[in-house]
């Protein structure tokens, strides 16, 4: 989820692509082809996390046309898109490096404050009631504007926030029970009567002490000490000393009940998610566009502070609505087929927030999140992804291998962007080998160093490595050939520098696949 993403600057004049429209229809009408044109990384550009203004680094590339397969194994090595622009940051480079972060949504259970969330928007449809200003600890709608380098004194105020947030399972007091801790069986009234004192022992006389008829006061330390005895001496026989207490666990209720929690029949509002094809746009995409573009524009300009002109149509229409994915179909995927959709929140008949996602072969990947200013205080960031992770597990019933919820890129060093990492279980993607690694293996690393690799097996590599940089597909003249074939074609300078660079970005199967325009 990218609430708050800068987009990154395009290189290029659209209008002055080399590549023929007609030639892209033709070509994807006679079978399933992937066309890029590839510009580099050399240039740095502003950051939308530290607002460093050169200090952001990355390759892209513009995507004319893209199966849904050959963008999974992109972002399985680090891209990601933003409308039809595709670009991976240089990690090694960046000012604040961004990890590719997927959640496994069929083993997900939301914590306390993701219930939270939902119990929020259960109440606010049930009763009316708009909770006071956005809560404290739902980073999911903000990106952070103090993040500066690492050792600088300056922190994100959510940096302190999160500190009282420490894992409080090591060295635990153990709850006491009632008669470890032997409280009085009476009210206060009751001791100062006499007559209420049981009938089978004497009151003690007022100055005499304790009740020697009352078992003795013990600290609680030496409780704790003897319950674990009891309990080593019950591994070791394999006999429990003492009567075990009835078992009350309750079962937690799922992700599933928590979202479709049931209403009461004078609910005060009506809540409906709608899922609309975005690309191409469907016929229920084109009727809400208006709608959707005006929540846009007042998200931008409340949110990000723009100027009433900014957030124009068609700066909305190129970075949320257009996507280089077609509508793809498959006998074993889901019955809505893959490609970009639109996830509208419609509330009492008007849109309120727009999830944009991705459904591709083995996730739904979240590409950002805007929504109407007047509902901030709902959560709509935590609530989306929450509503998202469910619709990933809905998916994976049609679709066995669609089982992972991608939530953009995780930056550890902006404290403000660590909220991804509370989706769990979750990994973050090694930027060496491209293995997913539990993110709980890849924090530690991270708070010695802005880079790391992840994986810790000194001989793991790349297994998608570029091995031959001839094998790489290139479109020229509409005409697909491998690079070999076209650089014996080629006039002037070499490009085999800049198509080895490319070819290695996204790996050996990846450039047999994907045709690199060259002219």
């Amino acid at each position: 989820m990218e609430c708050g993403r800068s987009f990154p600057r395009l290189p290029f004049d659209l209008s002055k692509s080399a590549v023929c429209p007609a030639l892209i229809v033709k070509m994807a009408g006679d079978s399933s082809y992937t066309i890029v044109e590839y510009f580099g990384g050399d240039d740095g550009y502003r950051c939308g996390y530290c607002k460093n203004d050169k200090g952001n680094f990355s390759h892209g590339m513009w995507s004319h046309t893209m199966t849904v397969q050959d963008y999974q194994d992109l972002i399985d090595r680090g891209w990601r898109r933003s409308g039809k622009y595709v670009y991976k940051p240089t990690l090694k480079k960046t000012c604040c490096p961004q990890y590719a972060i997927r959640c496994h949504a069929l083993k997900f259970q939301p914590s306390k404050s993701h219930k939270k969330v939902l119990k929020k928007m259960n109440k606010f449809l049930s009763k009316g009631e708009l909770p006071e200003g956005q809560e404290p600890g739902d980073l999911m709608d903000s990106a952070c504007e103090d993040a500066g380098p690492r050792g600088s004194t300056k922190a994100c105020p959510s940096e302190l926030k999160c500190a009282a947030v420490t894992d409080v399972g090591q060295d635990k007091a153990e709850p006491l029970s009632a008669a470890e801790v032997s409280p009085p069986t009476s009210s206060l009234a009751c001791q100062k009567d006499p007559a209420c004192v049981p009938s089978d022992r004497k009151a003690p006389k007022a100055g005499s002490g304790a009740d020697p008829s009352r078992p003795p006061c013990r600290k609680a330390k030496d409780l704790r000490k003897e319950r674990r005895l009891q309990k080593e001496q019950t591994r070791q026989h394999g006999v429990s000393l003492t009567k075990p207490a009835p078992s009350l666990a309750i079962q937690p209720k799922s992700l599933e009940d928590l979202v479709s929690e049931l209403l009461p029949d004078d609910a005060s509002h009506r809540l409906e998610v709608r899922l609309v094809r975005s690309s191409p746009p469907s016929t229920q995409f084109k009727a809400s566009f208006s709608a959707s573009y005006q929540v846009y524009k007042l998200y931008q300009m409340a949110i990000h502070k723009d100027p009433p002109d900014k957030p124009s149509e068609s700066q909305f229409q190129r970075f949320l609505c257009d996507s280089p994915l077609e509508a793809e179909f498959s006998p074993d995927g889901p019955e809505v087929g893959y490609g970009s959709f639109h996830q509208q929140y419609w509330l009492d008949g008007k849109i309120v927030a727009v999830g944009v996602i991705d459904i591709l072969p083995t996730c739904v990947s979240s590409v950002y999140l805007y929504y109407h200013p007047d509902f901030a205080a709902l959560s709509l960031g935590s609530y989306s992804a929450l509503r998202e992770i469910a619709f990933t597990r809905q998916l994976q019933k049609q679709s066995p291998k669609l089982s992972f919820y991608y939530l953009g890129f995780y930056i550890h060093s902006c404290p403000k962007m660590r909220y991804k990492g509370q989706y769990r279980p979750s990994d973050l993607l090694c930027p060496e080998t491209y293995a997913w690694v539990p993110i709980e293996r890849c924090t530690a690393l991270l708070d010695e160093s802005r880079y790391a690799r992840f994986n810790q097996d000194p001989d793991a590599g790349d297994i998608r490595a570029l091995k031959d940089v001839g094998r790489a597909l290139v479109l020229h003249r509409r005409a697909v050939m491998p690079y070999v074939t076209y650089s014996r074609k080629r006039k002037g300078a070499s490009d085999e520098r800049e198509v080895q660079q490319y070819a290695s970005l996204v790996g050996q199967q990846c450039a047999e696949r994907i045709l690199l325009y060259r002219s």
